[in-house]
């Protein structure tokens, strides 16, 4: 029960006038004793009867508490226009009658953690360096385009710098970040929308949040979330953030850090925070709405998230060159990655049995015209590995890597178009099946087969956790079946055959290897700068591939056109019902050929099939040849 009541003030005569109405109301309403101080006075005669309440400003309400931390006395917080941050970090109502019907609350008269920096208490938070909208204040209503603008400055002004922290366990977390925000508890009334989580005010430990993106593209991710999701839980942090979570933490740099505490700029080369457990016995606010009870958890273990931060070689490359446009892969991945690559690049005897054998069986496939037959040569196929190699030795500028599997990958062509030659030579069939025809007319579509190929084959290969063999049988698709083609052309003397499959073969080719390099940079494995050389030849090769692919992309349009304007139509000439069914369509002539079925209850004659062909010739207007099948439907 309060009986005595500390009111705590600046001292200004203005400020005490402007009490008197207040101090009545505490005396009528409370019916306590009311005893005005000045701030820098120490409380001396407090007990469990008594509440302090303090009408000051932050910084004063730093001092007071600093000055009062051994106490256990009660402490109230009435709000004023100078001490907004209290106010928030205590979730206190500005309104003061209703911040003194809480203090009087018995309910929420709590003993509370405070968080002390080189020796002063703070209320929200410690910023080091540029945190980039991590302490966002979902008070204040930005517009869309003040976060936009925000946005792109933020973009332009990211700078990296050493850090050294040690917890209370003196585990020690070496890293290059662009700014730490610190808070021991966090109201989501008050000032962090970003981490949209209470602390705890028991659990005796500090929140270190170490903002690190290691590239531009985490970082533009991260700037996305914060200035248009805004929400984050603890335990589903960006990756671009680290968290350290201790009872005590000893910040050091290789230079002077400024630094602010709760607003305020200071400077240190080290800082040392410390949470004092269950110091003070403050009247939270009814923003809180669950009154925070005392915590079970293990006082003596520390939480440290930082797996994703930068070290070693990535943290030094933060601190003495330009931020990477991709996030760079760490060094125990690239070796492993790269060693697998270069025993793939080689020639081996193992490579050129499996080349013999999936052109074989992919030849006799499409010989038999038989899909399941070519999908067993694709999971034969080796040629796979060389072009990933081959992808990374353009990317990485190894001139080593790219000499062997070329030899390999050029080996590995030549053994399909011999053999799939020799085996068309000795073959007494001579038809031209629907599998053979299907790789003869590349176009803008099976380059998009090969981008997703080789997007998939260097990711597969990057990750350990993939089976290698996902990627061959993905990818041996687009490469050893037109092969076989182009080989079955040469036993067969014609070039429209050789031309159209090989054509197919060096569009998946190219599109496969500059893709695969592309993945290989934005996983992190070869600087921009280092495959810009390689990247712009493979590039300009598949814009040569790209115009065939363009010219046969319209036709395959026209095509389809075609088909859509006079698919399953229905004519009347000279009184006799025509249903017409397009089967094909053949562009490779001057006039377009067209292959249709006539179905008809009468009988027609070559007059009724020329006026047909006049009709169709003006729906399209232009030229055409018909190829007619007809049938007659006799009831």
């Amino acid at each position: 029960m309060i009986k005595k009541v500390f009111l705590i003030t600046s001292g200004q005569k203005k400020q005490v006038v402007e009490f008197e109405e207040f101090v009545q109301h505490l005396k009528i309403h409370y019916k306590v004793e009311v005893e005005i101080q000045l701030y820098c006075s120490t409380i001396l005669d407090y007990d469990d009867s008594t509440i302090t309440l303090l009408y000051l400003s932050d910084e004063n309400i730093r001092i007071f508490i600093k000055n009062h931390l051994s106490s256990k006395m009660n402490i109230g917080i009435l709000p004023t226009k100078e001490n907004p941050k209290t106010v928030a970090s205590y979730g206190i109502s500005k309104d003061i009658y209703e911040a003194c019907d809480d203090c009087f609350d018995e309910k929420r008269l709590n003993l509370v953690d405070i968080l002390i920096c080189n020796g002063e208490p703070t209320f929200t938070n410690i910023i080091i360096g540029d945190v980039h909208g991590l302490n966002n204040n979902p008070i204040e209503k930005k517009s869309f385009f003040a976060k936009v603008k925000e946005f792109f400055i933020n973009i332009s002004n990211l700078k990296f710098r050493e850090f050294t922290f040690i917890t209370s366990k003196e585990q020690t977390v070496q890293t290059a970040a662009t700014g730490v925000m610190i808070l021991e508890h966090n109201v989501v009334h008050g000032h962090y929308n970003i981490i949209n989580e209470d602390f705890s005010f028991h659990d005796g430990k500090l929140n270190a949040f170490i903002l690190s993106p290691v590239s531009i593209f985490s970082y533009i991710y991260y700037l996305f979330m914060v200035f248009f999701y805004s929400r984050f839980l603890l335990d589903n942090l960006p990756k671009s953030i680290g968290v350290i979570k201790t009872s005590k933490l000893t910040i050091n740099s290789n230079k002077s850090m400024d630094y602010k505490l709760d607003g305020t700029l200071m400077s240190s080369k080290e800082i040392e925070l410390e949470v004092l457990r269950d110091t003070l016995n403050i009247s939270l606010g009814r923003y809180i709405k669950n009154i925070p009870q005392k915590t079970t958890q293990d006082e003596d273990k520390d939480t440290i998230k930082t797996q994703a931060l930068p070290k070693g070689e990535i943290k030094n490359s933060l601190l003495n060159e330009s931020v990477p446009l991709f996030k760079k892969a760490n060094e125990e991945k690239f070796k492993e990655l790269f060693l697998s690559l270069r025993e793939s690049s080689k020639l081996s005897s193992i490579f050129i049995v499996l080349m013999v054998l999936s052109t074989l069986l992919a030849t006799t496939g499409l010989f038999q015209n038989s899909a399941t037959v070519i999908i067993g040569a694709m999971i034969l196929a080796p040629l796979m590995s060389p072009i990933v190699s081959l992808a990374m030795g353009i990317v990485r500028g190894e001139n080593n890597l790219i000499q062997n599997s070329s030899k390999t990958l050029i080996f590995g062509i030549l053994i399909a178009l011999l053999f799939s030659c020799i085996y068309t030579y000795m073959m007494p069939l001579s038809v031209l099946t629907d599998e053979m025809r299907g790789r003869l007319n590349p176009n803008l579509l099976d380059l998009m087969v090969a981008i997703i190929s080789g997007i998939a084959g260097a990711y597969a290969n990057s990750k350990s956790e993939v089976a290698k063999s996902l990627a061959g049988v993905a990818i041996a698709v687009a490469l050893v079946p037109p092969l076989s083609v182009t080989g079955i052309g040469i036993g067969w003397m014609q070039w429209d055959i050789i031309y159209g499959s090989f054509l197919l073969f060096i569009t998946n080719l190219v599109g496969i290897t500059l893709f695969a390099s592309l993945t290989f940079i934005v996983l992190g494995y070869a600087p921009l700068h280092r495959a810009k050389k390689g990247i712009v030849y493979t590039t300009v090769l598949l814009g040569l591939v790209t115009i065939p692919l363009l010219i046969s992309f319209s036709k395959v349009i026209q095509q389809n056109n075609i088909l859509n304007q006079l698919q399953h139509k229905t004519y009347y000439i000279n009184n006799k019902e025509i249903i017409v069914d397009i089967l094909e369509v053949d562009l490779s002539k001057k006039k377009p050929l067209l292959f249709i079925k006539t179905k008809s209850e009468d009988i027609l004659i070559k007059d009724d099939f020329k006026i047909l062909q006049k009709i169709i010739a003006n729906s399209l207007s232009e030229e055409i040849i018909l190829n007619i099948s007809s049938e007659t439907i006799i009831n």
